[in-house]
């Protein structure tokens, strides 16, 4: 990375020599007229982000960011002018069948230090960084009644389990009125059924259910008809209702309040990666600086999965060649075609993605962001893929097949056990999850100072150079092991704001 560093003004960042454009650093973006140390002058206004010509890029030419090519000169694109999204035609994404595997794989060399952190041991082996009781729905019809009876177990019952954490809803939209046995109806189930056994829950299994919806309860608890499922329609009227589910928690509510946190080595831990509200920053900040934590992860024995399919596509002739063996990279390509596939049925393409808040953060096309996202990733070897939902099976870095919506992609990633999720963001969120922490990394100086309340770790000063991204990899690093030790806490879990479950459902729905 490269980036012209006066002190004073002006600034832009170029990621890679062969690079003919590069982004606007400055706050408020640079007027025409104003010249860099380099003689680079801009011939018009460019806004902070977006993308500067470094030479003239004729008609049909390619333009390049990341080393990569991430479209074509629609007309000529004048030397100090802005590249803008309507002069980017997109190109043609990576062909599955030709693209190599295992032909940059890296050594995981262990970190010397060894690290640590505290968390609940469960007796299957696993480990939470909460301590949680959650409540499981069969099906949407019960949600109001699951709903008062959380906000009554809530204010009458947690006082007096001072080591419980809280207690969640696991509510969702799903149960009945679907195709419960189309082929796909299986990503729904699974997702449900994971939720129901994170690790954060301790084991204790609770599931509420109507009587007559298609998604039966036994399916979520391993075919079993035994004291952790509550039909709504064996009850006597809503009274005796919230009363059973009351009952029914304080059982619970007693074991879970004598886990105590104990020594757990990270190897213990799953950490789920995402962006949201990218902008032209994120490939070369937050996530990039994400990208070094990852590695120092997995390095340490840990778990990271990284998702979304719809920005890794563009980008996936990067990824296969770290794929540890040819299944894992078979995988990969497997899991790709299957989102082709979905896309094609719903008449749309990946074209689709980016977002109109992505484009005003510089972002031109899917191919750009899909470049910058997969930086997430690190540089280590992928060790095997996830369908949507799926459990995590191996230690070390996972590609977790989910869409790329924040709330669905942080629900699957849930299902697959993550204990703490890091969102990388340019344009800010408040978005959080119930059930893990979400640690929020900024892209930018501006976005923190404005949400000072909200952003946890600032990779902004990666830009200004007034950080390296090592260093800011290893803060994420740290405040990892903190938030899952319950040292610290997040902003949005001060807070106490999250977002709903959202599954992703693409059967058919009656």
């Amino acid at each position: 990375m490269e980036h012209e560093s006066n002190a004073d003004i002006p600034l832009f960042l170029k990621m890679n020599a062969q690079d003919n454009t590069a982004i606007i650093v400055n706050t408020g973006g640079l007027k025409q007229g104003v010249q860099f140390s380099c003689g680079l002058t801009l011939i018009q206004r460019i806004p902070q982000g977006h993308k500067v010509a470094l030479s003239d890029i004729q008609p049909g030419e390619e333009i390049i960011r990341y080393g990569e090519v991430i479209g074509y000169a629609e007309k000529l694109i004048q030397k100090g002018s802005w590249v803008k999204e309507a002069l980017v035609n997109l190109p043609t994404p990576p062909e599955l069948d030709s693209l190599p595997f295992s032909t940059n794989l890296k050594e995981v060399r262990p970190l010397e230090e060894t690290y640590t952190f505290l968390g609940y041991r469960n007796s299957d082996g696993t480990v939470g960084t909460k301590n949680l009781l959650g409540i499981t729905t069969s099906v949407q019809c019960v949600a109001g009644v699951l709903e008062y009876a959380v906000k009554k177990i809530r204010q009458e019952l947690l006082p007096q389990f001072p080591n419980v954490d809280d207690v969640i809803a696991l509510n969702h939209n799903y149960g009945c009125g679907v195709a419960i046995n189309a082929p796909d109806a299986e990503i729904p189930i699974r997702t449900i059924e994971n939720l129901a056994k994170h690790p954060n829950f301790g084991g204790e299994v609770m599931i509420i259910g109507l009587g007559c919806e298609k998604l039966v309860p036994t399916r979520l608890n391993d075919g079993n008809d035994d004291d952790n499922i509550l039909s709504l329609q064996d009850e006597d009227g809503f009274v005796q209702m919230i009363a059973s589910i009351v009952k029914m928690a304080e059982q619970r509510l007693n074991r879970l309040n004598e886990r105590q946190r104990e020594v757990c080595p990270v190897s213990d831990l799953v950490v789920g990666v995402q962006c949201g509200g990218s902008d032209a920053f994120s490939g070369v900040t937050a996530n990039p600086a994400l990208g070094y934590a990852t590695d120092l992860l997995v390095r340490a024995g840990a778990t990271v999965l990284f998702s979304e399919v719809t920005e890794v596509r563009d980008a996936i002739h990067l990824l296969t060649p770290r794929a540890v063996n040819e299944e894992v990279g078979k995988s990969l390509i497997r899991e790709m075609k299957w989102y082709d596939e979905y896309l094609n049925r719903g008449q749309v393409d990946r074209s689709a993605n980016p977002s109109p808040g992505n484009k005003r953060g510089g972002l031109s096309n899917v191919v750009e962001k899909s470049l910058g996202s997969i930086v997430k990733s690190g540089t280590l070897p992928i060790v095997d893929v996830l369908s949507p939902g799926e459990k995590v099976r191996k230690k070390g870095l996972v590609f977790a097949a989910t869409p790329a919506s924040d709330f669905v992609c942080g629900t699957l990633q849930l299902a697959s056990g993550i204990h703490l999720q890091v969102f990388t963001t340019g344009r800010g969120t408040p978005y959080n999850l119930s059930m893990a922490p979400v640690l929020k990394v900024s892209t930018r100086n501006t976005l923190q100072e404005q949400w000072h309340d909200l952003i946890d770790i600032n990779a902004g000063k990666i830009a200004t150079g007034e950080a390296s991204i090592e260093e800011v990899g290893y803060e994420i690093f740290n405040d990892i092991l903190e938030v899952s030790s319950g040292s610290k806490q997040t902003w949005a879990d001060q807070w106490g704001i999250h977002n709903d479950l959202a599954l992703f459902n693409p059967s058919p729905v009656t």
